[in-house]
C-alpha cells in the first residue's frame, strides 16, 4: 500500500477544498510555531501575533492554490514569510545607527518572548517544531542581530539556518535564483558574525536553565528587592551592557550601570520598594519586577529584566515594560 503524501492527505484535501472547520483545525495546529517565525522576522511579539492572523487570512483566500508539492506546514511558512516582508515594507522600519559598544537589543521595536509561550510550541522534544525554537535562535541577541539584516536576507537566513530549508526551497520562497539566495545567505551570515556576542556558542547551549543560572537569577532578584547596589555590582560582568527598549538610554560597564540605577532612585525610600518574580523569556533568565511607590499599598508591574549570562555573571540586562507582557508570562498585574 502506498504511503500518502502529507500534501495530499484527506485532511489537507478537505481544508483546501473549502471545508472551513477542517482548514481552521489544520492551520491552528501550526499557530504557535508560525508566531515564533514571524517574531524572528519582525522582532516584536505583538506584531508577530498580527502577522499570523494575516497569514491565516491569506492562506484561506489562497487555499485552492495549494498543489501538494510541499507540506501544508511549509506552505503556511511561505505565506507567513511574505506577510512579514509586506509588513516590514509598509512600516518602513529602519535600524538606528549603532555605536560600537551599544547593546544589540537597543532596537526600538524589540520585545521579549515569554518561555511560557515557547513551551506551548513544542512540548515534546521529538516534534519537528522543537527544532524551530532552539535556544540559540530565539535569544534576544539573535533576534536583535537579525533585525540588522535587510528583510529578504533575514528571510533567507531564517529559512536556511533556522528552519533547515534547502537552497532551492529558500530561493523559491522569495522567487529568486538559487545563486541569488546563496549570495544573500552569505551576506547575512557575515553580518551576524560581526554583531553577535563573543563566545556565543559557549553560553547558548540547550533550552533548560542550568542550576548556576537559576541561582544567579535568584541572587539578582534578592539584590533588586533589597535595593542593594553593591550586590548588583557583584553580579554584573565588568563590561556588562544595559538597555531599555524602546527608550534610547543604554549604559556600558557595571559601575556605570548601577550608578545610573542609583541616580534614578534605586535603593532609596523616595523611589519605592521592588518585589520581583523569577521567570524566563527568550530561553533566558528574567525577573518580573513590581514596584510599590511611596504611599501606595500595592506593587505594580514595572519592568521585565531579561538577563544574558556569561561565565557565571550577568553580561547584559535588557529591561522591558512589564505590563504588556504579564498575561503572556502568566503573572498578575499587581502583587
Amino acid at each position: 500500500m502506498a504511503i500518502e503524501s502529507p500534501g495530499h492527505s484527506p485532511e489537507v484535501a478537505a481544508a483546501t477544498s473549502g471545508d472551513e472547520a477542517a482548514f481552521a483545525s489544520l492551520a491552528e495546529r501550526h499557530r504557535r510555531e508560525l508566531q515564533v517565525h514571524c517574531y524572528r522576522m519582525l522582532g516584536s511579539l505583538e506584531d508577530s501575533e498580527d502577522a499570523v492572523q494575516e497569514t491565516f487570512l491569506r492562506a484561506w483566500r489562497k487555499r485552492s492554490s495549494f498543489e501538494g508539492r510541499s507540506t501544508f506546514r511549509a506552505w503556511l511558512y511561505g505565506i507567513a514569510t511574505k506577510a512579514c516582508l509586506d509588513a516590514l515594507e509598509r512600516r518602513g522600519r529602519t535600524v538606528p545607527t549603532r555605536h560600537p559598544a551599544q547593546p544589540l537589543a537597543e532596537i526600538p521595536w524589540l520585545q521579549p518572548y515569554p518561555d511560557r509561550l515557547l513551551d506551548i510550541v513544542a512540548p515534546d522534544a521529538d516534534e519537528p517544531e522543537a527544532e524551530a525554537i532552539r535556544r540559540e535562535t530565539i535569544e534576544l541577541a539573535f533576534i536583535a542581530a537579525i533585525q540588522l539584516l535587510p528583510p529578504r536576507q533575514r528571510a533567507i537566513l531564517i529559512a536556511r539556518d533556522v528552519l533547515g530549508w534547502s537552497a532551492a526551497e529558500s530561493a523559491a520562497l522569495l522567487d529568486v535564483s538559487t545563486v541569488a539566495a546563496n549570495s544573500a545567505l552569505q551576506r547575512a551570515r557575515a553580518t551576524l558574525r560581526k554583531h553577535l556576542p563573543r563566545r556565543r556558542q559557549e553560553w547558548a547551549v540547550g533550552t533548560d536553565p542550568t542550576r548556576a543560572e537559576r541561582e544567579l537569577l535568584q541572587r539578582y532578584v534578592e539584590a533588586n528587592d533589597r535595593g542593594d547596589a553593591r550586590a548588583m555590582v557583584a553580579l554584573l560582568r565588568e563590561d556588562a551592557l544595559f538597555a531599555m527598549p524602546p527608550q534610547p538610554e543604554w549604559w556600558v560597564g557595571r559601575d556605570e550601570i548601577v550608578a545610573g540605577w542609583v541616580s534614578g532612585g534605586f535603593g532609596s525610600e523616595s523611589f519605592g520598594e521592588f518585589r520581583s518574580v523569577p521567570t524566563r523569556a527568550n530561553r533566558q533568565p528574567a525577573a518580573a519586577c513590581y514596584l510599590r511607590r511611596p504611599g501606595d499599598s500595592t506593587h505594580r508591574a514595572f519592568s521585565l529584566d531579561v538577563l544574558r549570562v556569561e561565565e557565571g555573571l550577568v553580561a547584559e540586562v535588557i529591561a522591558f515594560p512589564l505590563e504588556p507582557f504579564v498575561e503572556r508570562l502568566g503573572l498578575p498585574s499587581t502583587l
